[in-house]
């Protein structure tokens, strides 16, 4: 029998159960230490030719989706369902027991009981224990057993498959996690101010995936500290379809845009040596928005005028001041500082000219789509929820044994519980004397 049942009992082990999860546990920890989808070139550099390529040949780089991992993922839910479907049955049986059936010999050899007598009758006492029990919270079942009456009653009996809840939780968030995969992506981008995508590229940059839609960034906002370290930074996002603009929406970090499933998030960015120069003339109202290379010439045919980033402080990913060189060509040309993205008023001979620009940025966004997302939040909702179960719960049983005396009734009570039984004890004996009463 035992070597017809070798292969069940071996998946129904649970030894294979902990030393699965070990490795899953181990592994997980190499794959968040080393990190993910970067080039060979990138690994070769920090960890050396000959590590690189050992990392190659057991798929590091690319760990969750080897084929390794993925077979002990699936040795573990093969675990968990041959392990339910073993053990589940007996843990039915035990909830759906007839407690009615237990035998009083039994009963009298538990260890928690207690035993008096009272002065009613048999059919008095059954009654108003049976009242006694129902207001208690205790709804009983009665059966004639043994010459006497038995009440039985039980709460908690759904504590028993609390960990068979938790078994369900685990393979749900798994079918989430392989509804992710296949159906959903991630990826990322960098995306110029002013300018538009509709694709995105994979974290090792080997494929573009299509949205579906444009995203445009109108402007990206960086804030920093005094010391130049950036602070808080911010885009102007819109999304557009068909050429249509639909809505525009601020993104931060922990501030994502979401549309059609997909998520943005405002993941990173890039400075430029290119300056977005606004030039407004204040008596027509008439402007002009240019983007000039550092220490090169703009122009406004129109008003006659020419203009320029000459210097920079803090020049690099982010620039703190800029140096303005700004000229209508008639007479010396006007040259002042200004804080990025800050303005200025200009006299000219020919006008009066409102200045204002900033440094050209691109915004990094992450995007992400994961339609099993939501079936991988149920999953941590049954599992929280059989974890309360199994550790907030037990299965308590209680029986009454009455028995027709000369002068009354004898009574006695026992009960059990299958986990907490300190807590029980308290229980049983305050039950015990509203009984007693």
């Amino acid at each position: 029998m035992k070597k017809e049942n070798s292969v069940w009992d071996f998946f129904a082990s649970v030894k294979l159960a902990i030393i699965t999860l070990s490795l899953v546990a181990t592994t997980s920890i190499i794959g968040t230490i080393i990190p993910q989808n970067k080039p060979l070139q990138w690994y070769a550099q920090e960890y050396g030719g000959d590590l690189a390529k050992f990392f190659q040949i057991l798929d590091i780089p690319d760990m969750y989706d080897s084929w390794w991992f993925l077979a002990l993922l699936g040795l573990l839910c093969t675990n968990l369902i041959i392990c339910s479907l073993d053990r589940f049955p007996d843990v039915w049986k035990q909830m759906k027991a007839a407690g009615l059936d237990t035998p009083l010999k039994r009963l009298e050899n538990m260890e928690r009981k207690k035993e008096w007598q009272s002065s009613s009758s048999l059919e008095e006492t059954v009654l108003e224990l049976d009242a006694r029990l129902n207001r208690s919270g205790w709804k009983s079942s009665r059966r004639n057993s043994g010459g006497g009456t038995l009440l039985f009653a039980q709460k908690g009996a759904c504590s028993r498959s609390g960990v068979y809840v938790v078994h369900a939780s685990i393979l749900v968030i798994f079918v989430g996690a392989i509804i992710g995969e296949l159906y959903g992506f991630k990826g990322n981008v960098m995306i110029p101010e002013t300018q538009q995508t509709d694709k995105i590229y994979t974290f090792n940059g080997n494929e573009t995936i299509d949205l579906g839609f444009t995203v445009r960034c109108d402007s990206f906002i960086l804030e920093l500290y005094p010391n130049g370290m950036p602070k808080k930074y911010r885009s102007e996002l819109t999304i557009l379809e068909n050429g249509k603009e639909l809505f525009q929406a601020p993104t931060e970090v922990n501030s994502p845009l979401k549309y059609r499933g997909i998520t943005l998030y405002q993941a990173s960015y890039e400075g430029y040596q290119d300056f977005m120069i606004k030039v407004t003339n204040k008596a027509s109202g008439s402007s002009k928005t240019s983007l000039v290379p550092f220490q090169e010439q703009g122009e406004w045919p129109q008003e006659g005028l020419t203009f320029g980033v000459i210097n920079v402080d803090g020049m690099g990913q982010s620039a703190s001041r800029l140096k303005i060189w700004f000229s209508d060509n008639k007479g010396a040309p006007s040259v002042l500082w200004l804080k990025d993205g800050g303005s200025a008023t200009v006299e000219r001979e020919n006008g009066t000219y409102l200045l204002s620009t900033k440094q050209m940025y691109a915004t990094g966004l992450q995007v992400c789509k994961d339609p099993g997302v939501w079936v991988v939040y149920l999953g941590c909702g049954l599992m929280l929820f059989g974890l309360s179960i199994a550790f907030f719960m037990s299965h308590q049983r209680i029986w009454l044994f009455i028995k027709e005396e000369v002068s009354g009734a004898s009574i006695l009570f026992t009960g059990s519980a299958n986990k907490n039984r300190v807590g029980f004890e308290k229980i049983f004996n305050d039950l015990a004397k509203i009984l007693q009463r």
